[in-house]
């Protein structure tokens, strides 16, 4: 049967454990996307082996996890999820459609960025690649501050000493995943926390506890808003948040497709890489003006073609 476009295989006996397919266009890049989870995952919250990734998850109080691997003869990811009951499902289905960016039609895509020559030649290199999402705003939030001028590796380690020290721990943890110990802070934590003790400036531990505590203030702060301008907008008002944060928050939160860190260093890298000369961010910004309305996959080309 169907729901939420998810063709459902089977339950188990186990209470709220639940295997089901969740469709995309193909092609699909799983490895692309595996990795880049892969490199970004915290521990005791994630971990990807056998190439399927896992997680631990927390809604509305209650715990669980979920397992995602490709199908790729169905066209689909293979999501296991076990979870209490029912009635979040349809939340989790669309989490996962996020996170895993199952709404993409790569060819439409791929037709607007082989316009210019370097995007074609990326794209004929990995015509499936998507632009990978975040399961939880907070989550994604907190993730970018930590990023902020240090490397990937280094913003990991940061995050699994603050899920280590203020997540909640996972009351019946998998027998199959081990590593899976707790699930992400919930904002009252940090926002009353001085998480400078966990190994960072205080000025970027101050801005994780006041994006914490604008976030108690608005629920909706992290939701999409009318416009990208808008939301980036909404976004640099919060202390200690910059147009880099906000635009990889938009990409990766909000599924802005046109979302575009103009000053972020790997992708003037990237330029510099192909194309031999390494652009300003103004003049990465004009050089993206041919990538609309999809610069945010181009973006992700670009940064793939220096990582992988």
């Amino acid at each position: 049967m169907k729901r939420q476009g998810a063709e459902i295989e089977q339950s188990s006996a186990m209470q709220g454990e639940v295997t089901l397919f969740l469709p995309y266009c193909p092609p699909y890049d799983w490895l692309a996307i595996l990795n880049f989870l892969a490199a970004r995952a915290i521990a005791g919250l994630e971990v990807v082996a056998d190439g399927t990734y896992y997680r631990s998850i927390s809604l509305d109080g209650a715990q669980g996890m979920l397992a995602v691997q490709n199908a790729e003869e169905k066209c689909a990811l293979k999501a296991t999820i076990r979870f209490p009951g029912l009635t979040s499902q349809p939340e989790i289905i669309a989490r996962l459609c996020r996170v895993f960016d199952l709404a993409a039609d790569p060819k439409m895509i791929n037709r607007q960025l082989s316009i210019d020559p370097l995007m074609a030649k990326l794209v004929a290199a990995r015509p499936g690649l998507r632009v990978p999402g975040a399961w939880d705003g907070f989550e994604l939030a907190m993730r970018a501050v930590l990023g902020q001028q240090i490397t990937v590796g280094a913003a990991v380690k940061l995050a699994g000493k603050l899920v280590a020290q203020y997540g909640e721990a996972l009351q019946e943890p998998p027998a199959n995943r081990p590593e899976l110990t707790h699930v992400f802070p919930q904002p009252a934590r940090l926002a009353a926390a001085d998480l400078s003790t966990l190994g960072m400036p205080r000025a970027r531990a101050a801005t994780l506890s006041a994006v914490a505590a604008a976030l108690l203030d608005d629920p909706h702060l992290l939701d999409a808003r009318a416009n990208l301008d808008e939301s980036v907008k909404r976004l640099c008002a919060l202390p200690g948040i910059g147009d880099w944060t906000a635009q990889y928050i938009a990409i990766r939160q909000l599924r802005e497709p046109d979302a575009f860190p103009a000053g972020d260093v790997g992708l003037m890298q990237a330029i510099a890489l192909h194309e031999g000369v390494k652009p300003s961010a103004k003049e990465l910004t004009a050089r993206a003006e041919i990538w609309r309305p999809w610069r945010a996959y181009a973006a992700q080309h670009l940064w793939t073609s220096i990582v992988l």
